[in-house]
């Protein structure tokens, strides 16, 4: 053969695709490759061809010419057939080109090439037509793996859940399929039974460690935890993984993700610092990261990383959504652009579609809110997407809607003190339910006494119902505590409303030194500027009455409180 074949394998193996493309493009032209006893040449050819095609990322060409492999094959002979070829990887290549029985290829493999060429084209309904055609018995680990996702994409999560199972069932340390498994709803102890229990060759079992160690089995339970809301339980259990694993950048990020989300701002930021100190080019979860100090009100910290992520790899989703709280508060239709970009890139992206309902509510577009926090509820319900559509509703004065998104919040988070305070943010938006707000705040106090959303939403009940003095008591409490520009605001309004026009203007000067872009202080001190002055402000607007009558849910809210 006068194009040498082997030396087309090899250059694919150490991946120098550029000149495998061009040497595979004289293999096909030649006489010998092109003889019509030699159809099991030219197939082989046309693989090698579309392997070199597709490290260079020319995934439609590299399709084509895998289907012209594949078309080939069909007039192949089924006894030539003996011999398979690997995946994108060419190791099981034949090292002899010039033998005609050797070089006949796996269609098997070959579908799966396809399969990986129309997932980068972000066409998963061809990648699954695809998938589907190899038999089951025929699947590798990696094709379940591919599979799995796949269905997943489609919402097929039955068929999804079986194909993780699957994996699992041949390695137990596929952490994804973990992972997936447990937000498909998949209980711990069932995930646990599918690790291979036959002993080895050895004699040993091949999970032995497993028993020694105890971390994966943390991990799987861990993992179920969050996926079911428990955030407490999944908390303790990562970093119970973590005292043994110390500078995991993995766990290191999942707590701070965790501790972001139940509002441990502190402990987040410390864990998302460390995780970035022991690996600096991190972009897991940073766009979680941006979205924590812009809410700490930290702007400089904000810049620094969003500069640094964009030195990275500015194409990743999560660089796009921390881009977009960048410039929420100075351009938000910028703001909103950087997020769709995100979603153009990774429509599943959850962090994306929180950060585009939350845009809209700034925006003052509380039904374009509504579906993207539902999209981020459909992938994965976790408490912000309960928050964004309560939120939403309220906005839209559907009170009976938002009380339905509050409890089951309720219910998915039953030892959670903001879902507590989520329905009682509904029954206070009620002038007949303050009394019912006032439970539930409580409650949310009881079950966490340092959580200052729900001391601050009970001091604003107070405050509603002429109790000034119950709401500075309370507030004060957490001074010692808290250095947060929302509780300086709200001391300030309480005493403004009383006349204490000096404490007043104390507090809202603290929570300017805090957050000097806070326009909550900014608009307030304009205010006491005007009562210093003899000047009476506009009045507060008056909520508007909007009753529920649900006895069947007031019961459910009574036996979970």
């Amino acid at each position: 053969m006068d194009v040498p074949r082997d030396q087309i394998a090899s250059l694919l193996d150490i991946g120098i695709y550029d000149s495998a493309q061009m040497l595979s493009c004289f293999l096909l032209s030649s006489s010998t490759t092109n003889a019509e006893t030699n159809s099991h040449l030219k197939a082989d050819s046309y693989v090698l061809l579309g392997d070199s095609l597709y490290g260079e990322k020319e995934h439609k060409r590299a399709i084509y010419m895998y289907k012209q492999a594949l078309n080939l094959c069909k007039i192949i002979p089924k006894q030539t057939m003996t011999s398979s070829r690997g995946s994108l990887s060419t190791s099981n290549r034949s090292s002899s080109p010039n033998s005609v029985n050797v070089s006949a290829i796996n269609e098997n493999e070959v579908k799966f090439k396809i399969t990986l060429c129309h997932s980068a084209l972000n066409d998963n309904r061809a990648a699954l037509v695809e998938m589907e055609g190899i038999p089951s018995k025929a699947r590798t680990l990696r094709m379940n793996l591919t599979l799995a996702k796949l269905y997943r994409y489609s919402r097929h999560n039955r068929a999804a859940i079986s194909c993780y199972k699957e994996c699992l069932r041949h390695c137990p340390y596929i952490l994804e399929a973990i992972t997936a498994l447990a937000e498909l709803g998949v209980a711990a102890k069932d995930i646990l039974t599918l690790f291979p229990q036959t002993p080895s060759r050895s004699g040993r079992p091949p999970f032995d460690n497993f028993d020694s160690s105890r971390w994966l089995q943390r991990f799987v339970e861990a993992q179920c935890c969050i996926a079911s809301n428990d955030y407490k339980g999944g908390l303790e259990l990562f970093t119970e993984i973590l005292q043994r694993f110390p500078s995991n950048v993995h766990i290191l990020l999942e707590v701070a993700k965790v501790e972001a989300i139940i509002g441990k701002n502190d402990e987040a930021t410390m864990n998302f610092e460390k995780a970035r100190s022991n690996d600096p080019y991190v972009i897991d979860y940073m766009d979680e990261y941006a979205m924590l100090l812009k809410m700490c009100s930290d702007s400089s910290k904000l810049n620094r990383l969003v500069h640094d992520l964009l030195s990275i790899d500015p194409t990743r989703p999560e660089v796009c959504v921390a881009l977009s709280v960048l410039w929420e508060r100075k351009d938000e239709r910028r703001a909103m652009a950087y997020v769709d970009k995100c979603l153009r890139i990774d429509d599943r992206h959850i962090a994306g579609h929180i950060m585009k309902g939350n845009l809209f509510l700034s925006l003052g577009r509380p039904d374009n809110a509504l579906a993207s926090f539902r999209a981020a509820q459909e992938l994965r319900p976790d408490l912000r997407s309960y928050q964004g559509l309560v939120r939403s509703y309220l906005s839209l004065a559907k009170t009976k809607e938002a009380l339905h998104s509050a409890r089951e919040a309720m219910k998915a988070m039953p030892q959670s003190a903001k879902a507590l305070k989520l329905v009682g943010d509904v029954h206070a938006s009620i002038t007949t339910g303050r009394e019912k707000a006032k439970k539930f705040y409580e409650s949310a106090l009881r079950l966490e006494p340092g959580f200052l959303g729900a001391a601050l939403a009970l001091a604003e009940l107070h405050v509603v119902e002429g109790r000034n003095g119950e709401a500075v008591t309370l507030l004060e409490r957490y001074l010692k505590d808290w250095a947060d520009d929302s509780l300086h605001i709200k001391l300030a309004q309480v005493f403004a409303a009383t006349n204490m026009l000096q404490e007043a203007l104390s507090h809202f000067q603290a929570a300017m030194r805090i957050n000097p872009q806070n326009e909550t202080a900014k608009k307030g001190l304009e205010r006491l500027e005007k009562q210093m002055k003899g000047v009476d402000p506009d009045a507060p607007e008056e909520d508007e009455d909007n009753e529920v009558e649900d006895a069947e849910g007031e019961q459910e809210e009574a036996e979970l409180l």
